[in-house]
C-alpha cells in the first residue's frame, strides 16, 4: 500500500495531534496510508500550495478545503 508523499512532514499529524493519538492513527490509516487523494489538506497543497493549508484543517474537512482553495 502506498503512502501520502507528505506523511513524514505533515504538520497536522506531526504537531497538532499529539493529544489525540487514537484519532490520529485512525485518520492516518484512512487518509495517509489509504485514500490520501481524499485528504482535504493534500487537496489544498496541490491546488494553492502548502503555505495556504490552515493549521487547524482536518483531513476530512472538504468544505474547509474548498473555501481555502477559493480564496487562493
Amino acid at each position: 500500500m502506498s503512502e501520502c508523499q507528505l506523511l513524514e512532514t505533515c504538520i497536522f499529524f506531526n504537531d497538532q495531534m499529539d493529544a489525540m493519538p487514537a484519532v490520529a492513527n485512525l485518520m492516518k490509516n484512512r487518509y495517509c496510508k489509504g485514500d490520501f487523494a481524499a485528504c482535504a489538506r493534500l487537496k489544498v497543497v496541490k491546488t494553492v500550495g502548502r503555505e495556504k493549508v490552515p493549521t487547524d484543517m482536518f483531513p476530512n474537512q472538504d468544505d474547509y478545503a474548498e473555501r481555502t482553495i477559493a480564496q487562493g
